[in-house]
């Protein structure tokens, strides 16, 4: 194949299909707008599905290096009460298909995995213009350009890529987190360590919830989960940790100590999280020479699918791509004409933040984990 893709954007969906096409002996380059692998911390844990995440990391042929970042125990999950009273309690016995590995670490498998010099940091994308014959010229933010007869925008909520096949833009849904870390949470914060147990732990009420995880080395990531418009946390001065963290809490006042410790106690400036969507039908006339994957094609809010299923999309294209080598169109016309349905179905069947934080919960979730 004589062309060369062109990616933007390094995260898990981008770099899978770096990677299949590798696998392929297709070359391709990955734009990014971050500086280095390490200039911002990369996410939590992520359960990778034996469904999609993990039928993708066989395509990269990476599976024995994913097992290798396995956390066990991971996929415990417990539901607590604001008086932190357990009400669900379900211990990882091994046996399920999402095992849980950090983003982080997922990402550098990734990145290890391609030639040296495939990603090229420092690349923020300003725009992009369509050229003759299906070509794109990239635009980026240091004055540089590069053309492409195969553009993929692997870019995220705000793709820059987006709009040159879609008007979609993503809207609010009316719920924010707001995140922050506890450090060697064994030694250091036993209570609120001992409270989520080994793997997740969510404690809610209508409109409201506390969510931790269990990370590598006793570590827990906290979220602050918060059905409110995006006015109010506007009010909120997150400038000033002590200040947010404090405004945080008081939404919780009443709730067990264990609980509110974990937003108290964070050890990292909190961090919101507003949350978009885009329209679960969302989807695009065929455009020459272009396609998107991942968030940038279909943003959902958090549901356990977002990272799968960029790095299922990454796949599933690298392999059309190997599969049609002579004729783009053709590959990208095959990818998106199973990509479109595959992801409204995901949307539609996965947990809705609005249900776990609606009227009646816990129980409608507790009723769902425990497959009644």
């Amino acid at each position: 194949m004589s062309t060369h893709v062109t990616i933007i954007g390094a995260g898990l969906g981008g770099l899978t299909l770096a990677r299949v096409l590798h696998v392929h002996g297709i070359p391709s380059t990955v734009y990014e707008a971050e500086s280095s692998p390490t200039a911002r911390a990369q996410g939590g844990l992520l359960d990778i599905r034996d469904y999609n995440g993990q039928l993708a990391l066989q395509e990269a042929d990476l599976m024995e290096e994913f097992r290798s970042l396995i956390l066990e125990g991971r996929q415990a999950m417990r539901v607590l009460d604001r008086d932190g009273k357990i009400l669900f309690d379900e211990p990882d016995d091994g046996t399920g298909g999402s095992p849980e590995v950090l983003r982080g670490e997922l990402r550098r498998m990734l990145l290890d995995s391609l030639p040296a010099g495939t990603v090229r940091w420092g690349h923020k994308v300003s725009g992009v213009r369509a050229l003759d014959g299906g070509r794109h010229e990239v635009a980026f933010a240091d004055g540089t350009t590069v053309t492409t007869s195969l553009l993929v925008g692997a870019d995220g909520a705000w793709s820059r890529v987006r709009p040159s096949l879609s008007d979609a833009a993503p809207e609010y849904i009316g719920i924010s987190f707001v995140e922050t870390y506890l450090f060697d949470g064994d030694t250091r914060h036993p209570a609120g360590a001992k409270t989520i147990g080994a793997g997740a732990t969510m404690a809610l009420e209508p409109g409201k919830g506390i969510m931790a995880h269990r990370e590598r080395d006793g570590n827990v990531h906290s979220w602050v989960m918060l059905a409110r418009p995006q006015d109010w946390f506007a009010g909120i001065d997150f400038t000033d940790p002590a200040a947010a963290t404090a405004r945080m809490v008081e939404e919780f006042d009443g709730w067990a100590p264990e609980l509110t410790a974990l937003i108290s106690d964070g050890e990292t400036a909190p961090v919101l999280r507003t949350l978009h969507t885009l329209p679960v039908d969302h989807r695009w006339d065929r455009t020459p020479g272009v396609t998107l994957i991942g968030d940038a094609a279909h943003l959902t809010g958090p549901n356990g699918e977002g990272a799968n299923l960029a790095m299922y999309d990454g796949a599933e294209l690298g392999k059309a791509i190997a599969a049609h080598p002579d004729d783009i169109e053709a590959a990208l016309t095959a990818y998106e004409q199973a990509m479109f349905p595959r992801s409204a179905a995901s949307a539609v069947g996965a947990p809705d933040l609005h249900e776990i934080l609606g009227d009646d919960t816990p129980h409608h979730l507790i009723d769902k984990f425990a497959g009644s």
